[in-house]
């Protein structure tokens, strides 16, 4: 209890270095002392510096209003965000054209459209300015090169710093290497 009450004491008036110099010099210490105090100072310094980075922020936020919420959400509107292609031959691409519509009452400008990967290519009309209750498409492009399922993620940015997502799927089955063979039997069936 006094290695206890001498900690604490030490680190009421001096500093981290001091208590632990002092504790090395004591021939009574040992590593499993040094060792516990130093793991629980810090744990104690970890949590000291969770609570810091998770408080609450003083200053002042704007209010959200619903019909800004409502307005940021009418923005873009997507007919559909995700599409399954169903099954399709390995080799042949397919597209799927996504339709969207600002139903806002400001003006619409897709900055960037994104693919997960090089495998999916979506276009868009780039210097265009949707006007309120206009409309524009982005067509998702994909090469089915690799057999298997897929699910492919698209990310729309749009007026500066809004994103939304839309997802293309399905499953690519790997084509004959060749031709079916030739049918001998055939011939024989035409001479009869």
């Amino acid at each position: 209890m006094s290695f206890v009450k001498k900690l604490l004491t030490g680190l009421q008036f001096r500093g981290l270095e001091s208590v632990l110099l002092s504790l090395i010099a004591t021939k009574k210490s040992n590593m499993k002392k040094i060792f516990t105090l130093v793991t629980a100072m810090t744990c104690f310094a970890m949590s000291q510096a969770q609570e810091l980075t998770t408080a609450p922020s003083t200053a002042a936020k704007p209010a959200a209003t619903s019909g800004s919420i409502a307005q940021a959400e009418n923005l873009l509107v997507l007919k559909e965000t995700e599409f399954d292609f169903g099954k399709i031959p390995q080799g042949k691409p397919v597209t799927h054209v996504f339709e969207i519509t600002n139903k806002s009452n400001v003006d619409l400008k897709i900055s960037n459209v994104h693919a997960s990967c090089g495998c999916t290519t979506p276009e868009w009309e780039k210097d265009k300015v949707v006007a309120p209750g206009g409309s524009t498409k982005i067509t998702v492009g994909y090469n089915a090169a690799a057999e298997g399922p897929f699910t492919k993620f698209i990310t729309i940015s749009y007026n500066d710093n809004q994103s939304k997502q839309i997802i293309i799927k399905g499953e690519v089955w790997k084509t004959p290497g060749s031709s079916a063979p030739e049918n001998k039997g055939l011939n024989d069936l035409k001479n009869n």
